[in-house]
């Protein structure tokens, strides 16, 4: 991956983003793909759009989708002594965060912006250990502002403020990355390179092309709703995240056989539309990438759920990269997998012939 492709792909991942509260990742991905668009706009909701144009009148238009969000914990209450509890923004486990860092972002009119925070835990000379262990519950940690009591802490934050874990990137040999947010920050990049090596070609192309990076994905697929009832694609190529499935202790005879470095997932079934599919899969092949084929049968939980539904059914394809960890503060991914992405959606738009059609002659 180029120099300047992976410094943004780390500027996104390392910029707070939880369900919700998407502006600031939002505005850098804009600046970056303001240059290569024909058009940017946003909407009421903080979904961001790119658009280039092919000029020809029959063209149909291809969004490009990933979403912007990531997990994370808001202020649900604060107690005597000052320490916060907080409701879960997404789904995680709640053991794995313990003895965490957070960052809020503060909503007190004159308080410091950000806040930090440790998610307390018992030393484990003081816990109780006379009966077998507990599994610790979200409602039951609360985290250490370094506050002495509530009216101290409720100088700092509000009810409602979020937080996302300290954690930043990290390159791990030649071609991993581990991040907190590649859940789903991969897909906005993903959305944001095809776009721009689309935009050089613009000239070849007989489609449309958006870009979309997508808000409250892990909350209920919310952006993407909205975004197939607003610009009404004709296709949509969406990206998320998959679980590899090649570390100790998965059965894959449960979860499927996936691996880091074995390319992307491309969706087989459910929301994925068959012709599309076979296109992404056509795609591939001219770009001499593997792909692993992901069985599908019903939803993706993914955007591609919310999309597919609107509009009469849009046509959808789903190619999503395989991460260890999901969920966690060191999502490990590869690079290679990633960048084949961008290629695949590339190949999939250059290749689209004018008037194409993806409904099947069956009647």
């Amino acid at each position: 991956m180029e120099a300047e492709t992976l410094a943004f792909l780390r500027r996104l991942l390392d910029t707070p983003s939880p369900s919700g509260h998407e502006t600031e990742g939002q505005r850098i991905w804009v600046d970056h793909v303001r240059p290569a668009a024909d058009s940017v706009w946003n909407d009421a909701y903080g979904n961001c759009f790119a658009r280039i144009d092919c000029g020809r009148s029959d063209a149909p238009t291809v969004a490009i989708c990933g979403h912007a969000d990531e997990i994370g914990l808001m202020v649900n209450n604060i107690d005597d002594k000052g320490f916060i509890y907080c409701r879960q923004i997404g789904g995680m486990d709640p053991g794995s965060i313990v003895g965490k860092r957070i960052r809020f972002r503060s909503s007190v009119a004159g308080a410091d912006e950000t806040v930090d925070g440790v998610i307390g835990a018992t030393a484990i000379h003081l816990q109780d250990r006379s009966g077998d262990a507990k599994v610790r519950k979200l409602h039951e940690l609360f985290i250490d502002i370094g506050c002495r009591n509530r009216e101290e802490a409720l100088e700092r934050l509000n009810i409602g403020d979020a937080g996302v874990f300290t954690d930043s990137s990290l390159l791990v040999g030649d071609d991993r990355i581990v991040a907190r947010g590649l859940d789903n920050r991969i897909g906005t990049w993903a959305a944001a390179e095809s776009l721009v090596r689309l935009a050089k070609i613009k000239s070849e192309l007989h489609c449309n092309v958006v870009a979309v990076s997508t808000v409250q994905e892990e909350v209920g697929l919310h952006g993407a709703a909205m975004i197939a009832d607003g610009l009404k694609p004709d296709i949509a190529l969406v990206t998320d995240v998959g679980h590899a499935t090649d570390t100790p202790g998965i059965d894959r005879n449960r979860h499927g056989d996936f691996r880091l470095g074995g390319g992307p997932k491309i969706a087989i079934g459910g929301p994925a539309q068959p012709l599309v599919v076979e296109r992404l899969v056509a795609a591939a092949a001219s770009e001499e990438i593997t792909i692993q084929r992901s069985a599908t049968p019903g939803r993706s939980g993914t955007d591609t759920d919310a999309i597919f539904l609107r509009n009469g059914g849009i046509p959808c394809g789903l190619v999503s990269l395989p991460i260890r960890y999901m969920h966690t503060t060191v999502e490990t991914t590869s690079l290679d997998d990633l960048e084949s992405i961008a290629k695949i959606f590339v190949r999939f738009c250059q290749d689209l012939p004018a008037g194409h059609s993806f409904i099947p002659t069956i009647a």
